[in-house]
């Protein structure tokens, strides 16, 4: 409750700095209402939470700095999820520099289990990251489809809805997509045994 409370007051705050004069009534009902949407399309991106918050931050500041004479959003939950999967995608491609994390840093974190290995933990997260950056490496189009698909779980008919598309171009961008990662995939194990 503090920390939805402090995240509507982050986003008043940084309405006050804008130099809109207005901020639009709506906006609280908004950010109320598709938050958590918003932060969970970009936290399954993104994988970090302090990263998901900086895309939720940077999704409701470009709303709040949308021409008012900007055409009224039909879905505002697409929208959103949409934004947000943009928003967190250009922001692992601006990362692009591979990150090294000395075992020490991470050791407290890593789970008692002893049937979780540390070399599998870290392999997982390997991938994981490497997948980030391959999605973040395709076409912004085909990123997003795979993004809303994989990452957020939504069906192919709901995405074509969301894009403005046809279902079968989306099942024709994701098989190709699949196959580009898959290749991908198979070259960076071969590289890594």
């Amino acid at each position: 409750m503090y920390e939805e409370q402090r995240r509507i007051e982050n986003v008043e705050a940084t309405a006050q700095l804008e130099p809109i004069q207005t901020v639009p009534r709506d906006l609280d009902n908004i950010f109320r209402e598709h938050h958590k949407t918003v932060f969970r399309a970009a936290y399954r991106i993104t994988g970090n939470s302090s990263d998901a918050e900086d895309v939720m931050q940077t999704v409701f500041l470009r709303l709040l700095g949308r021409d008012p004479g900007a055409p009224a959003v039909g879905n505002m939950d697409a929208f959103l999820r949409r934004a947000a999967a943009n928003t967190a995608l250009d922001l692992i491609r601006s990362r692009q520099t591979t990150r090294n994390v000395p075992l020490e840093d991470v050791a407290p974190l890593l789970p008692e289990n002893p049937s979780l290995a540390p070399d599998r933990v870290h392999r997982s997260a390997e991938i994981r990251q490497w997948l980030r950056e391959a999605v973040a490496r395709l076409s912004p189009r085909a990123a997003e489809i795979f993004a809303l698909r994989f990452f957020e779980g939504q069906d192919n008919p709901a995405i074509a809805h969301s894009l403005g598309t046809t279902a079968a171009t989306v099942a024709v961008t994701l098989s190709r997509t699949r196959d580009r990662i898959q290749q991908e995939f198979r070259s960076y194990m071969g590289e890594i045994k």
